[in-house]
């Protein structure tokens, strides 16, 4: 998806763009962009849930002032990984760890959804910032949407031609050195939180961490 932010003062909203179950174990991919105060960065959140469990926040700041013009906004998901791509810079990656005990997004299909959404109570400065109403209305535009994916009812286990598109094939089985190099500038320099490190919410890292090379 091509996606241009709120522009001006954007505290307290979140524009979002996300992939998500129907069913009860909830699984979720998520890319949501907090609004700021004028002069402030954009802040991009990621999250994955899986089997019903999120809590797997990322944060960067853009490279960019994403409201001044279109960027793309991108994921892969196929049976081996997901990756998060900014401009086809990938900013994320999320392992299928199941065989060291970590539920992976692959046993029911999803929708993919886009929303602006008022979230004053944590968004911006973890709620400090309110929404200004007197600037609305608030506006995002998207354009260039584009998918390839298996298709599937509701309640499919998996996809018949898995393992057999382009996305399940040997070179999206895992980034390349290129991209693992671009991967750790945005890391080196544009991270400002990652679950994997915050000892105070998980005094033991995750076990997914050291195989997403976050820790």
């Amino acid at each position: 998806m091509h996606i241009k932010m709120v522009a001006g003062d954007s505290a307290g909203t979140v524009t979002a763009f996300y992939l998500s179950s129907q069913n009860s174990e909830h699984d979720e991919i998520d890319f949501e962009f907090l609004g700021n105060r004028t002069g402030q960065p954009y802040i991009l959140q990621t999250n994955v849930f899986t089997g019903g469990t999120g809590n797997r926040e990322q944060r960067i700041n853009l490279w960019f002032d994403p409201s001044k013009d279109y960027h793309s906004y991108s994921v892969l998901w196929n049976m081996y990984q997901i990756v998060f791509f900014v401009d086809d810079v990938p900013i994320r990656v999320f392992k299928n760890s199941k065989d060291i005990g970590v539920k992976f997004p692959f046993n029911q299909p999803m929708k993919i959804y886009s929303s602006l959404w008022n979230a004053d109570d944590w968004a911006t400065r973890g709620g400090l910032e309110k929404t200004n109403w007197e600037k609305a209305p608030f506006v995002a535009s998207y354009r260039g949407f584009h998918v390839d994916g298996c298709e599937a009812s509701v309640n499919a286990k998996f996809c018949e031609t898995q393992g057999k598109r382009w996305w399940d094939q040997k070179e999206f089985q895992d980034l390349d050195a290129n991209q693992y190099k671009r991967l750790k500038w945005v890391r080196k320099r544009y991270t400002i939180y990652n679950y994997c490190t915050d000892r105070v919410r998980f005094p033991v890292p995750p076990p997914e961490c050291r195989r997403d090379r976050d820790i």
